[in-house]
């Protein structure tokens, strides 16, 4: 049995500079890490990877043969991973003894909720060589300073845990620039619990190239909040304690910290009365932190 994380969100969204520094964490306290590299785009790369998919498929061949955007160039190359996951099985399998794996998927979002190939390919290395792995969606911070745009990326969100059914964590990166776009309409725990989204019409309503959709945005919002299914957890990757944080939130999901544990009940017991770290004040502490408080405006929830 074998852990470790399933990279994804949109392009921009910082995956190949998380999976630099998580490795980089997770090597300092004691891990063995192996970064495999499933984007045919990404050709600087800032990690050394144990597995590149460069070795079986290269993106730039792909279009110039097939004649193919970039899109469809990646779908391409997914689905001839797909087609080929001996020759990925057969890289991991030397790994899974002693290394926790950090897979780096390209950021196109239509791979994960219209094509079922990255699916596809995570569902049968984890049938094949029993894994245990945990999504973690990348959205940047800064989007939660335009209504639009983080309703749109609740959206994605929502539709890509849906659509590769993992243990999932959602992540705010890049959170010490939050507020790079401009200030906040609300306090951040509106934005990580995913509060009452009614409050944002409002703030719609400020673009009168909005108006119209009123509706259709009020029936989204409705979607995301009867599934009740989205949250995030914020990340600044340089900040140490940060990436503590989410190493020890994604080590519960995929049952890492239970690894090596024998089966008594003493034993979970140990892990359930450990201190709690509530997320309402470590969401506090993260405002405090990255948010002046002359930018922190009034509209409490």
């Amino acid at each position: 049995m074998a852990f470790g994380q399933v990279v994804i969100g949109p392009p921009g969204s910082g995956k190949t500079t998380y999976c630099n520094g998580m490795s980089q964490f997770l090597s300092l306290i004691g891990r063995k890490v192996a970064v495999i590299n499933l984007d045919p785009a990404n050709d600087a790369l800032p990690y050394d990877c144990a597995v590149n998919i460069e070795d079986l498929i290269k993106l730039s061949d792909v279009m110039n043969e097939h004649s193919l955007g970039p899109n469809g160039g990646l779908v391409y190359c997914m689905d001839y991973l797909e087609k080929n996951i001996d020759w990925l099985q057969s890289k991991l399998e030397p790994l899974l003894k002693d290394h926790y794996l950090l897979f780096d998927f390209p950021g196109q979002v239509e791979l994960f909720f219209l094509h079922s190939n990255a699916k596809n390919v995570i569902m049968k290395l984890i049938k094949k060589l029993n894994l245990r792995l945990t999504a973690v969606h990348l959205v940047d911070a800064h989007l939660c300073s335009d209504p639009g745009k983080y309703v749109s990326a609740l959206l994605l969100t929502l539709s890509t845990m849906l659509h590769l059914e993992l243990p999932h964590i959602n992540v705010l990166s890049k959170i010490d620039l939050i507020e790079s776009y401009g200030k906040l309409a609300f306090n951040l725990d509106f934005y990580t619990d995913v509060q009452d989204l009614s409050y944002l019409q409002h703030q719609l309503d400020q673009d009168p190239r909005a108006a119209k959709y009123r509706k259709l945005t009020k029936e989204l919002c409705d979607v995301v909040q009867d599934f009740s299914l989205v949250d995030f957890t914020t990340l600044d990757i340089q900040d140490k304690e940060s990436v503590g944080n989410l190493v020890k939130l994604i080590d519960r999901t995929n049952g890492y910290i239970f690894a090596g544990m024998e089966s008594s009940a003493v034993e979970f017991s140990k892990i359930a009365v450990r201190p709690v770290d509530w997320d309402y004040y470590r969401v506090a502490a993260v405002q405090e932190k990255y948010m002046k408080d002359d930018e922190i405006f009034g509209n409490d929830i």
